[in-house]
C-alpha cells in the first residue's frame, strides 16, 4: 500500500515533469485552445495530476533500494521519463506547431501524454504502492484522452 515518507525520487520525477510544461507555457503551440475539452475528461485529468503529484512525494517506497531484479522497473520507468523529455527537447527544437505538440515518438502516441503517464506507472510498480497506480491510471484516462482528441481535431477525425 505505501509507506509514508518524504521521496527524493519522486521529487526528481515532478521536477522533470513540471520544468518543461512550464517552459511551454510560453511557447504553446500556434492556433492551441483548449476549450471544447470532454469536461469529464479534463475533471479525470486535474484529479489524476493532483494525486500523482502527492503520491510522489509522500511515499518513501519510490526511493533507492539495493539492486534486485524488481529494479528494472524503475529502470524502465527512468528509461520513459528520459524520453519524455527527448519529446520535450524535439518539440521545442520544432516550429512548434499542433502536429509537433501531439505528435508521437518511437511509435508511442501522443508522447508528451503517454510517456510520463507510463513512467508514472512503472514507478508505482517498482514501489508498489497501488495509490500511485490508481492515480497514473486516472490521470491517463484523462490527460490522454485530451491528447488524443485534440490529435483526432487536427486530423478532421472528430
Amino acid at each position: 500500500m505505501g509507506h509514508f515518507g518524504f521521496s527524493y525520487v519522486g521529487l526528481f520525477y515532478l521536477v522533470l515533469l513540471f520544468l518543461p510544461n512550464m517552459i511551454w507555457a510560453k511557447n504553446k503551440p500556434e492556433g492551441y485552445d483548449p476549450s471544447g475539452e470532454n469536461p469529464v475528461l479534463l475533471l479525470l485529468e486535474r484529479v489524476g495530476e493532483v494525486c500523482v503529484t502527492c503520491c510522489a512525494v509522500i511515499f518513501s517506497d519510490f526511493n533507492l533500494r539495493p539492486w534486485s531484479p524488481w529494479s528494472l522497473w524503475l529502470a524502465g520507468s527512468l528509461l520513459l521519463m528520459a524520453l519524455y523529455e527527448v519529446w520535450w527537447v524535439r518539440y521545442f527544437r520544432s516550429p512548434k506547431t499542433q502536429q509537433d505538440f501531439y505528435s508521437g515518438l518511437l511509435g508511442i502516441p501522443v508522447a508528451g501524454a503517454t510517456l510520463p503517464v507510463l513512467a508514472f506507472l512503472l514507478l508505482g510498480i517498482y514501489g508498489r504502492v497501488v495509490w500511485m497506480l490508481l492515480a497514473a491510471a486516472i490521470l491517463g484516462i484523462g490527460h490522454i484522452g485530451i491528447h488524443l482528441q485534440h490529435r483526432r481535431r487536427l486530423e478532421g477525425t472528430l
